[in-house]
């Protein structure tokens, strides 16, 4: 039995080089993946290239967006001057559902407020969290919030664990996966206020939580998921990538 082709939406406004290198994605995705692909930008710029690459039988289809989201644009601005903006567009065909998936390397403030407008939260979930998939001396890890949330509670960062153990669980596929908290120590009484006050809620959880974890045991591959607030998720995610990039 032929599997249902996915309907993937890409943001063709999102690079810092756009649209090219997101006309190159969606056509080998077109070409090369089982996908039908949406490429959301200003169609007087997104037509003529792909016209001019003589490009006519894949699924790909443009979708016009006459707005683009700057990297300084801020969320109350974009939402009154910029509401027909690709990242607003494409996540509108994800919620009426003639599309499965959005993806965009845009603005990640824009990306996360229009996804609130648009889709609205899990029930039961104050915050969504930016997850990212680090690599690991064993595999993969699983670490959120990478950004979205600078200032949390410890209800938030109990529901980032459950998330990202859920994603762990079905995507990366670890049947019991192990959750850390990010600390300074691995003792329980190490971290701020706040690592102090998750600590008891993700231990009488139902989570497979392994206690604190520092950094090292994150690349160590001593743990699946790895939950932090947002401001210490960011840092670590570019501390990672300059220590990446120097080596």
């Amino acid at each position: 039995m032929t599997q249902p082709r996915a309907k993937i939406v890409l943001d063709a406004m999102g690079s810092d080089t756009h649209p090219d290198p997101e006309i190159e994605a969606a056509v080998t995705a077109a070409a090369e993946q089982n996908v039908e692909v949406f490429l959301v930008g200003p169609q007087d710029i997104l037509q003529p290239r792909l016209e001019g690459m003589g490009i006519t039988a894949l699924p790909l289809h443009v979708v016009h967006a006459p707005d683009v989201l700057g990297i300084h644009d801020k969320p109350s601005e974009y939402s009154r001057k910029k509401a027909g903006n690709s990242m607003a567009v494409g996540l509108g065909l994800v919620k009426d559902g003639q599309a499965d998936a959005f993806v965009t390397v845009g603005n990640t403030g824009g990306a996360m407020a229009s996804a609130l407008f648009q889709l609205g939260r899990i029930s039961g979930v104050k915050r969504p969290g930016l997850t990212a998939v680090f690599p690991s001396k064993d595999g993969q890890v699983v670490v959120l919030d990478i950004g979205a949330n600078t200032d949390c509670k410890a209800l938030y960062l109990l529901q980032f664990a459950v998330m990202g153990s859920v994603y762990a669980n079905h995507v990366l596929g670890i049947e019991r996966p192990r959750v850390g908290l990010l600390s300074n120590g691995e003792e329980p009484g190490k971290g701020s206020l706040l690592i102090q006050e998750t600590y008891p809620l993700l231990k009488s959880s139902s989570l497979n939580f392994i206690g604190n974890v520092e950094a090292k045991e994150l690349f160590g591959g001593e743990v699946d998921v790895v939950v932090a607030d947002g401001f210490a998720g960011n840092v670590l995610l570019k501390s990672s990538e300059a220590a990446t990039k120097l080596l």
